[in-house]
């Protein structure tokens, strides 16, 4: 995450063919000098270039997740994702039976 004082800025580079996402928790951005995230907002990226900057329009907080895709299929269920449905019912099973572990305090 980045923390940026009014008017800070950042800039960051990923692989294009990653993909690439910012969450603005508190504050607002403008990304590349042109598009303003406000809190609460999600930006995808188009895996069309690897650069951008952030400009902090006020006291901001942003998540920036970047990461190569898997190009697997998703199924999701509750808590659980998985590839497959039946990996799913697995997954709840295996919580059922206890084999996922415990907490301790």
């Amino acid at each position: 995450n980045a923390k940026l004082i009014e008017n800070g800025e950042a800039s960051f580079s990923f692989p294009e063919n990653y993909n690439t996402f910012l969450l603005v928790i508190e504050g607002s951005v403008e990304i590349n000098g042109t598009t303003k995230v406000t809190e609460d907002q999600l930006l995808l990226f188009a895996n069309n270039g690897e650069d951008f900057s952030i400009k902090a329009l006020q006291k901001s907080t942003v998540l920036i997740l970047s990461g190569e895709p898997i190009n697997e299929p998703i199924a999701s269920y509750g808590p659980f994702v998985m590839n497959t449905q039946e990996e799913i019912m697995q997954a709840f099973d295996d919580f059922n039976q206890g084999k996922c572990g415990t907490l301790n305090n």
